[in-house]
């Protein structure tokens, strides 16, 4: 296990989206370098960057032309290498976005693999035999290449899928096992692309769709050998690099497969989204809200029991926001946010934050797609960070994404002296993090009061005892803990002859 994730708070950048320095509307690579001590200021001290390779941007960088290539709009190589330099100077890690399942239809692989004429790259995607086979089970295109057969995508039509077989052969014909020669092969190709960036100095990968890899895996068994042979090469050739994964089950993620770290992330009715983000029947139902029909209950029973099975050998990570999601404050009004902000950043695991949140960033919901961002485009706009010409992200007329124009929104600079402002929270939250081990990303969490239905959600952290209530009622509960001091609040919460007062829209912490 990377020692540095013992105390790692992560900060999400979207590449396009974060400071251009050379006016041509579109974030680069220097606009990073020129960040980091922004970055660094809020407490996070590693990043992850969304893809940053060539492509002809289908799906955002999702869709790999080259993966040994930095996109031109972002810069070169010989920049991505200074970022990590740079970063590694004050301290700092960068993981980059590894898309292993998939490739962009104009990589040089696909090129190959469309030919008619067999050759070394045929089998790194799935093809059907012919061309009037497309099983209606699989996502096919059909008919527009050279090649008698029709070949699988993950996704977008632009996604070919590369071929790591399939663990039950439905199709003989066509399809091949997860331990044939083939499927092992596009394995050590992904494994290569790691170390070629590593041996430059990025410090591990944020792996998209890591559970998508193997065909017909339901229990994601053959997947998971994959990625612990990854996990294998890494503990002997790169020990200090770390691997974090878009999968969301922590037990397949961390336990069965070796990745370090696991996000939770926002599929509709799990624990995640019972928290911050469900809504259902055209109502707020998630525990952060101010209508108080949440339900904490719905998130503890999925979350107590993966956190035991995985503590020891992993992190699960939570996340403010990421690219493929609506912002929090799409939800919440800007004082309930502050309170899950707090909540999330005194849970164990490793938090990340995305770009933009500690300010309260709008999601602009009302764009066009952009890049396939289709929804999602709303929570990538460029990030804000002054008053002048499109609130600092560029000085070109045109930008990758228009800027939030309403009248209230947040910058750096407007925010960053208001002790009102999220932005408050969000950095003596990382701070108290920092300076307090039993508020860090290891150690136990115990519920001190959980009901269902009800409000406060009461933990306790070692020597902190952490009360939130973001209902718009007060709630009393009874308490057996002597407080010594009020270490952080928002809100007010009473501790008075055995019984906890948590009042409407309130956060403690206590020390006992």
């Amino acid at each position: 296990m990377p020692q540095w994730l013992k105390d790692a708070v992560f900060y999400e950048i979207y590449p396009q989206s974060f400071y251009d320095t050379n006016g041509d509307g579109i974030g680069d690579i220097e606009g990073i370098i020129q960040k980091l001590d922004y970055v660094k200021g809020l407490g996070c001290n590693s990043i992850w960057l969304n893809p940053i390779y060539d492509s002809p941007f289908m799906d955002a960088g999702y869709d790999v032309r080259d993966y040994y290539k930095v996109a031109p709009r972002y810069g070169t190589n010989d920049d991505l290498v200074r970022l990590f330099e740079e970063a590694h100077k004050r301290d700092m890690h960068i993981l980059l976005d590894l898309v292993p399942g998939h490739t962009s239809d104009q990589h040089p692989w696909f090129l190959e693999a469309k030919k008619a004429e067999k050759n070394k790259y045929s089998d790194r995607y799935i093809f059907t035999k012919s061309v009037w086979d497309a099983p209606p089970e699989y996502r096919m295109m059909c008919g527009i290449c050279q090649r008698d057969g029709n070949y699988m995508v993950n996704y977008f039509s632009s996604q070919p899928a590369l071929n790591y077989g399939f663990y039950k052969v439905d199709y003989p014909q066509w399809q091949m096992s997860f331990d044939s020669p083939e499927a092992k092969a596009t394995a050590e190709a992904m494994k290569n692309v790691m170390r070629f960036w590593l041996d430059k100095g990025a410090d591990g990968f944020r792996v998209d769709m890591a559970d998508s890899l193997v065909k017909n895996d339901d229990e994601k068994i053959a997947t998971a050998k994959i990625w612990r042979d990854i996990r294998k090469m890494l503990d002997s050739e790169y020990p200090d690099a770390a691997i974090v994964s878009e999968w969301c089950n922590p037990v397949r993620s961390i336990n069965n497969s070796g990745f370090h770290m696991d996000f939770y992330l926002d599929h509709y009715g799990n624990g995640y989204s019972k928290l911050f983000r469900y809504e259902k029947d055209g109502e707020n139902r998630a525990f952060f809200s101010r209508n108080g029909k949440g339900n904490i209950m719905d998130f503890l029973n999925e979350y107590i029991p993966n956190l035991e099975k995985t503590k020891d050998n992993g992190y699960i990570c939570f996340m403010t926001n990421n690219h493929d999601m609506p912002r929090m404050t799409h939800y919440a009004d800007r004082e309930t946010v502050k309170l899950a902000f707090a909540t999330l950043f005194t849970l164990p695991g490793v938090p990340f934050l995305y770009y933009g949140d500690e300010i309260g960033m709008n999601y602009q919901g009302c764009l066009t797609s952009k890049e396939g961002g289709y929804s999602r485009t709303g929570s990538r706009t460029p990030m804000q960070w002054d008053s002048s010409k499109n609130l600092g992200f560029s000085t070109a007329d045109i930008c990758y994404l228009p800027v939030d124009t309403g009248k209230d929104a947040p910058t750096v600079e407007n925010q960053k002296d208001d002790e009102n402002s999220i932005y408050k929270v969000v950095t003596d939250m990382l701070a108290l993090r920092k300076a307090n081990k039993d508020l860090g990303n290891q150690g136990t969490i115990d519920i001190v009061f959980a009901r269902e239905n009800s409000y406060p959600f009461v933990f306790k952290r070692g020597k902190f005892i952490i009360s939130v209530n973001p209902s718009g009622e007060d709630a009393t509960i009874p308490f057996d803990y002597e407080v010594k001091e009020t270490l952080y609040a928002l809100g007010k919460t009473e501790v008075k002859g055995g019984k906890l007062t948590a009042y409407a829209g309130s956060f403690v912490i206590y020390c006992i």
